[in-house]
């Protein structure tokens, strides 16, 4: 392709507004290689304002675009220099940089905007190091594209916050080393990511918010964790604070499932010890507290049908998980039937009284907490919604092996709920 028929063709399908392409060439192990510049011939001088044709110097360098028909390409730009007549100095559209800036490229980088568009979308549904290992770009590149991109964001300041959800993930599991989460429930939208989970680092993240937006927060949905508690005392002044149920019937199924490995561990002592006659009693109870975890833990409508064959049996060598179990069972079903706060204070407070014995850290914890608990039934709210968004950044976690610090993580959620 040479003529200049070709050369429009060209033109046509880089679709870069404002530059031609004026040659081309086509190397086997490379790529195509696109000579281009600026279609206007003239710039003005940003002292005087004077028109200017006159050209001073060519800078011209090479820059990766999109791929096209399976191959690399590569432009050859030229950032032009242009020399004032009335001013007889040198000038570009930006003085700090004397050359002239091009729109489809970010200054000082080595690739299109396009193209670092097109990379981001697919570190975001994939992982660094699958991205780089295409050869398109390398890992520096890539976390340099996510960085300026990250600066592009807009505003991250909510907007008509109404319901507010916090939470935390395990950056690294078993290392204690947490990051908070915060999340509008009503847009279902992470807002944010923070290096940490202190009462400290969350103060001034909302503080930055500013009175205005806390202020108009009317719900707070946390888990059972006092710090998220006293913060939202002290800076969200309208804001009722909602425990999350869920966390309410994690602390039951703990304290259920602990119970279910005690009864375990008593039979298989028995057994050891026991003479011949009692042995096959003990290994009967064993049986039915083998595998059983589910069967209890799991709502019971939803088992199937080899699960409620195991509850049963399960219940049948356990009066104590037995009990336990139904009123597990009994303030799932508050939480899920109960239309108002009056009627669930009631329920409760009869649960409270005959699950103590069988309950007895639960019972202490949902008495600590008791109006936040009940504030749940006012609006239903919970934090469903932030931990589909934890499970989401876990994702992002685990195929984010190529990130080297939390900045880039962070950059990567964020973009993941931001990017326009």
């Amino acid at each position: 392709m040479t003529g200049k028929r070709d050369i429009k063709i060209l033109t046509e399908l880089l679709d870069l507004s404002g530059v031609k392409v004026i040659s081309h060439r086509l190397y086997v192990e490379i790529g195509m290689i696109l000579q281009v510049e600026q279609e206007k011939p003239f710039s003005i001088c940003p002292k005087c304002g004077t028109t200017s044709h006159k050209l001073h110097q060519n800078h011209r360098h090479i820059i990766k675009d999109l791929p096209f028909g399976g191959k690399e390409v590569f432009l050859e730009i030229n950032r032009r220099q242009f020399k004032c007549e009335q001013c007889k100095k040198p000038f570009s559209v930006r003085v700090a940089s004397r050359r002239e800036d091009l729109d489809f490229v970010k200054k000082k980088r080595t690739y299109t905007k396009r193209l670092a568009h097109k990379i981001i979308q697919e570190v975001l549904e994939n992982d660094i190091h699958s991205v780089a290992s295409k050869g398109i770009v390398t890992k520096d590149e890539i976390e340099r594209m996510l960085k300026d991109a990250s600066e592009e964001l807009p505003n991250l300041k909510p907007i008509n916050l109404k319901r507010l959800g916090i939470d935390e993930i395990a950056l690294k599991k078993g290392h204690g080393n947490y990051c908070a989460v915060l999340v509008d429930l009503d847009q279902g939208k992470l807002i944010t990511i923070l290096s940490g989970r202190t009462q400290e680092i969350i103060k001034k993240t909302l503080m930055e918010w500013g009175t205005e937006i806390l202020e108009k927060i009317e719900e707070v949905s946390i888990d059972l964790w006092t710090g998220y508690k006293k913060l939202v005392a002290e800076l969200m002044p309208n804001a009722q604070v909602v425990a999350d149920r869920f966390h309410v019937m994690t602390q039951i199924n703990k304290e259920l499932d602990s119970q279910r490995k005690r009864e375990k561990r008593q039979a298989e002592d028995l057994i050891k010890k026991a003479n011949t006659t009692e042995k096959s009693k003990y290994e009967e109870i064993l049986a039915g507290l083998k595998n059983s975890k589910y069967s209890l833990l799991k709502n019971e409508n939803k088992l199937n049908e080899e699960q409620l064959n195991k509850l049963i049996q399960v219940k049948n060598v356990s009066p104590i998980l037995k009990e336990m179990h139904e009123f597990k069972e009994k303030i799932r079903k508050i939480f899920n039937n109960t239309k108002d706060w009056y009627s669930a204070t009631f329920k409760l407070g009869i649960w409270l009284s005959k699950a103590k014995k069988y309950f007895p850290n639960s019972n202490n914890t949902i008495i600590r907490w008791f109006s936040e608990i009940v504030a749940y039934f006012d609006n239903r709210t919970t934090s469903g919604t932030v931990e589909g968004i934890n499970n989401k950044l876990k994702l992002i976690k685990r195929s984010g092996y190529g990130f080297r610090n939390f900045d880039n993580f962070r950059i990567r959620c964020l973009l993941t709920w931001h990017l326009i």
